[in-house]
């Protein structure tokens, strides 16, 4: 698959595809601008760390106009639109799951945030860093869903790997949410 409308400076002739997007490549197509979570993705360092706290500070600041049935819409949504703009952006960039698409991270912590709301701060800051453990390191159930829709040889990037860059995670929010679970019920127990 071709990168469309790269620009000469994101481009690694040894991948093939984009190395690093800027935001001229991001503001190139609605899908990129969602996917790279209206920029969060664009950060240097950590851009998987920093679109979980742009889903945090969007979910705090959302959430004043949102109550729980406008939330699960709004989820909702962005998990379906999700899927088509990691897969395009994917296609754009020429790489199958780019560390740029942060879409999927803030969406999951969204998920994790909006099961737990009404939460005090200390309880959003765990949830924060369990998500990000999840996410980041892939224990086992999460290392398992990201590489249960890996690319096979041959295969193109598509909507089965845009769904990919998605689940996995969901199965980190499953996890933060069942070890916060098993926390509270030792805890209180």
């Amino acid at each position: 698959m071709s990168v469309m409308n790269p620009t000469q400076d994101t481009m690694d002739p040894r991948l093939g595809g984009v190395a690093r997007p800027t935001a001229r490549f991001m503001l190139g197509h609605p899908a990129r601008w969602l996917a790279l979570g209206f920029g969060a993705g664009l950060s240097p360092k950590a851009p998987g760390t920093v679109g979980t706290l742009w889903g945090w500070v969007s979910f705090i600041v959302l959430s004043r106009w949102l109550d729980a049935t406008a939330w699960g819409l709004v989820i909702s949504v962005s998990l379906l639109l999700g899927v088509w703009a990691c897969a395009r952006t994917a296609q754009h960039m020429a790489v199958a799951d780019p560390g740029a698409i942060v879409w999927d991270e803030i969406v999951a912590f969204w998920i994790v945030l909006w099961v737990l709301w009404p939460a005090g701060w200390w309880t959003q800051l765990v949830a924060f860093v369990l998500f990000r453990y999840f996410d980041a390191a892939k224990p086992g159930p999460v290392r398992w869903a990201d590489q249960l829709y890996k690319l096979r040889p041959g295969q193109a990037i598509g909507w089965r790997q845009g769904w990919g860059i998605i689940f996995d995670d969901l199965v980190a929010v499953l996890c933060t949410l069942l070890f916060i679970a098993v926390w509270v019920h030792v805890w209180r127990s």
